[in-house]
């Protein structure tokens, strides 16, 4: 009877799969990998790290997410696809509260990490299986509402952490366990639950989409930035009160809810890689603006940021589906690993400069800034 889901979904609960699934990536990206930079610029001052070793902790939170994104699809074979997603909610509570005790920095870094895993196998997950479960036509707009949570969860966490930390750094690592916990039990009810392709579907050959994972990864590398430093350059670099730094990373979410919204619903109608194309040449913009030395450029850079970086996430994905069809999923893994091989080389990379340059942030945006015009050629090139 699973395989009707799909016919289920067509029926009316369509909707409420990709919204479970844009929890799941609430919690496991807009949470577990991103509500950490708000916390950044608090935690050197707190003294749990300076500001090479808070790099450092974003690197190997993307080291983590790209151990998760290989790993979520043979997970979900081995014990299908909602025991997947619990498993990874999971993991991002346990990864929170892990976080609230100050155990020096090879702790905070090992429970990071698995943060990151947590979300690269939510990541893996919840986008191919919305899709997959439901109608054709509508499968633009779940892209959308799917990769919403990313937003909404950097809009929570901008708004959470700086109440949270009234009560210090631990308050704040505890009330985003609680937070996850609470998306997890609300979600989990819908999750996804597509019928698995046949053993010889997944292995039959997949059309080559060598410039759409080239244009998403160095979109990624040049992601690296406002992605770990925005809230940091707010703050330290641009000498603004914590507070700031979060209002900042609040807007970095605005305009990933706003990009994802309009780029599944844009790229179903002009092709996702047209689309990608335009989000590009906003991602130029958004680390462009970041490099102007005066604060009231980030009002721009933060949610031109999230509008680019995240939203093309939505775009990629149905860029996916325009490729190969039935086998997205495939696609779309290639797509979120080479993301995330990318992100990982350039944090730690960022992470070694930003403590040789004495905590540069013109040298980390500038870096980023450079990688995301190269993100744009590629793009053009690759847009069909």
């Amino acid at each position: 009877m699973e395989k009707c889901r799909p016919a289920f979904n067509r029926q009316g609960g369509a909707m409420k799969v990709a919204w479970a699934a844009a929890g799941a990536i609430l919690a496991g990206v807009g949470l577990a990998r991103f509500a950490y930079v708000p916390l950044f610029p608090a935690m050197v001052a707190a003294g749990w790290v300076d500001g090479a070793e808070a790099g450092l902790l974003g690197a190997g939170n993307f080291a983590g997410y790209l151990l998760g994104v290989l790993a979520g699809r043979r997970l979900a074979a081995r014990i299908g696809v909602p025991r997947a997603l619990d498993a990874g909610m999971a993991l991002a509570v346990a990864a929170f509260a892990a976080c609230a005790w100050q155990g020096g920095l090879v702790w905070l870094l090992a429970w990071r990490a698995l943060a990151g895993t947590a979300g690269g196998v939510l990541m893996a997950l919840a986008g191919p299986s919305a899709q997959a479960s439901v109608p054709p036509e509508r499968r633009g707009a779940a892209s959308g509402i799917v990769m919403t949570g990313v937003g909404a969860g950097v809009v929570a966490g901008g708004l959470a952490i700086p109440l949270l930390l009234g009560g210090g750094i631990p308050t704040a690592w505890l009330g985003l366990a609680a937070a996850t916990a609470a998306v997890w039990w609300a979600a989990r009810r819908h999750w996804p639950d597509p019928p698995a392709l046949p053993p010889e579907e997944t292995r039959s050959a997949v059309p080559r989409a060598g410039l759409l994972l080239l244009a998403y990864a160095l979109s990624g590398a040049g992601m690296v930035a406002p992605m770990v430093y925005l809230s940091d350059l707010a703050v330290r670099g641009r000498g603004l009160p914590i507070e700031a730094g979060a209002a900042v990373w609040i807007g970095f979410g605005l305009g990933a809810l706003l990009g994802t919204m309009l780029g599944g619903r844009l790229a179903g109608r002009i092709g996702g890689r047209r689309a990608l194309l335009a989000w590009m040449v906003v991602q130029v913009a958004a680390l462009g603006s970041a490099l102007v030395p005066a604060w009231p450029a980030l009002i721009l850079a933060g949610p031109l940021s999230g509008f680019a970086g995240v939203g093309a996430t939505a775009v990629t994905l149905v860029a996916a589906r325009e490729v190969a069809g039935a086998r997205a999923g495939v696609i779309w893994v290639r797509a979120t690993a080479a993301y995330g091989v990318a992100q990982v080389s350039f944090a730690f990379g960022l992470a070694a400069l930003f403590g040789a340059t004495g905590d540069s942030h013109a040298a980390v945006f500038g870096v980023g800034f450079a990688l995301s015009l190269a993100a744009c050629a590629v793009a053009y090139r690759g847009r069909g």
